[in-house]
């Protein structure tokens, strides 16, 4: 791992995942999560100071990249409930089925390897009755829009840990077997290609 990954691109992610307007759309849906919450794409804990401590009795963080762990030390220990993190990607999750009550998912299918197959893995995991909570960016749904993405891809994948700027997010979604309760979507401020967004909940 190069000194980038190691310490440039934490700080990024944090940066821009943290700003005002992903915060806005994170406190639109983070505090629906209720008792033992597994968190796929935990990063640097942005979501943990908008939980709702009163709801949720722990929370199980699933991501790979222990450098932008270290940045959730103040927001873990800031928190009345447990905080634990799994070091794996969310393809496969070493919990067993039916063990969590919510499944969080914040601008993390952008990035993972494989998004439908983490999808499904959340689905097993999720006992019967909970809620997957998510907000993501994605396809956008204008035409020129979309060959911006495409255009920026290759470059921005690159600087932002492999972020992908106009992944299908609701095909994914569908194609793991979920059924949406909620859904909705539409530009947020920013650059157009890389702030369309998709939040709700499915079952």
């Amino acid at each position: 791992m190069g000194l980038y990954s190691r310490f440039v691109l934490p700080r990024f992610i944090d940066g821009i995942c943290g700003i005002a307007d992903t915060e806005k759309q994170r406190r639109k849906i983070i505090p629906a999560a209720e008792g033992v919450v597994m968190e796929v794409g935990i990063g640097s804990g942005l979501n943990l100071p908008i939980y709702c401590a009163a709801r949720v009795t722990k929370v199980i963080g699933v991501d790979p990249d222990g450098h932008i762990w270290k940045r959730a030390t103040d927001r873990r220990e800031a928190v009345p409930f447990r905080v634990d993190r799994i070091g794996v990607s969310g393809e496969e999750i070493p919990l067993d089925s039916k063990s969590a009550d919510t499944v969080v998912v914040t601008y993390s299918l952008c990035t993972i390897p494989d998004p439908v197959a983490a999808l499904t893995e959340m689905r097993r995991i999720l006992k019967p009755g909970g809620r997957l909570l998510f907000v993501e960016h994605g396809e956008a749904p204008d035409a020129a829009v979309r060959k911006w993405q495409s255009r920026i891809d290759p470059v921005w994948k690159h600087i932002a840990g492999g972020c992908h700027s106009g992944r299908p997010i609701l095909d994914y979604i569908n194609r793991a077997g979920w059924t949406l309760d909620r859904i909705d979507q539409g530009y947020i401020p920013g650059p157009k290609a890389l702030s369309y967004e998709y939040w709700g909940s499915a079952r």
